[in-house]
């Protein structure tokens, strides 16, 4: 595995690579990996001859109210993990190398980032698909993998790549879990025992939520009062920030499920907020 620093350097391993007829994946990431990054990096290692894994705390994903300094890191950690899952090239850029001087271009997908997670924070999709947008054209032609259970995110960046005709194959992988349900996240880390324990109640809802829609209800007002009302059996768990039925593909809402429908939600859980979502068909 080979560790860079810089985008040119980058760059001449992917040209040579594909000079060589080599397919590429590429993984981005902002570091603090675990299995979630793990299970990604192995899904690019097993389809493509080259890995490359971005690890880089982006600073325009935050907002003036949340600390840059504060998101963990372990670099060190990061390279191990990077390495046992069959990465190839990481880059792992400082600040100054991925923005030399004070960025003024910003990329925005619209309509698909103003709901959910951009209501609540709405400087940070369009950080986002900045940054990504630099990863691609650092990458070129590559299939990236993300994980599901950023799935608006997921989303954004498809229609994205698709919008601005980046040759890149956007490849969605599974959420991967704890044994208790609760989706894996860096954010898991500042969850006490108890919070920890506790925090399982998003996914518990989540599946009771779709056992109810394919027992035939449909109206999505009721399944949101379900979730709604189990989480609060949890009392270390806040009420939710939102839940959210949608088309699984366009992120519209959905008065009555039918189709490809996502259900996505988040909510506090001490220190952390915690995103979950699951998928279900309505035929």
């Amino acid at each position: 595995m080979l560790v860079t620093k810089t985008i040119a350097e980058t760059w001449t391993l992917l040209d040579a690579a594909r000079a060589q007829g080599k397919s590429i994946g590429m993984v981005p990431t902002m570091g603090f990996l675990h299995a979630g990054h793990a299970s990604l990096i192995k899904a690019s290692a097993a389809d493509n001859d080259v890995t490359l894994t971005t690890i880089f705390v982006n600073p325009l994903q935050f907002s003036a109210d949340e600390d840059l300094s504060d998101y963990p890191r372990d670099l060190a950690r990061d390279l191990e993990i990077c390495e046992q899952a069959g990465a190839t090239i990481v880059l792992t850029p400082v600040v100054e190398e991925m923005y030399p001087q004070p960025i003024i271009t910003s990329v925005t997908v619209s309509e698909l980032g103003e709901s959910m997670e951009g209501a609540q924070r709405p400087t940070h999709f369009a950080g986002v698909t900045t940054v990504v947008s630099k990863l691609f054209n650092i990458g070129g032609q590559c299939r990236a993998y993300f994980g599901e259970k950023d799935y608006q995110q997921l989303a954004i960046v498809r229609r994205m790549a698709s919008d601005l005709s980046f040759p890149v194959e956007i490849v969605g992988c599974p959420i991967v879990r704890e044994e208790n349900g609760l989706a894996m996240s860096s954010r898991n880390t500042y969850l006490s025992p108890e919070q920890f324990v506790a925090a399982s109640v998003l996914q518990r809802s989540l599946r009771s939520a779709v056992d109810l829609a394919l027992g035939g209800e449909h109206d999505a007002a009721t399944i949101r009062a379900h979730i709604t009302s189990m989480i609060a059996t949890e009392p270390l768990v806040s009420e939710p920030d939102y839940v959210a039925i949608v088309d699984a593909a366009s992120l519209e809402p959905l008065d009555n499920l039918s189709g490809e429908v996502r259900i996505i939600l988040a909510a506090q859980v001490g220190r952390p907020r915690l995103l979950d979502n699951i998928g279900l068909t309505i035929r």
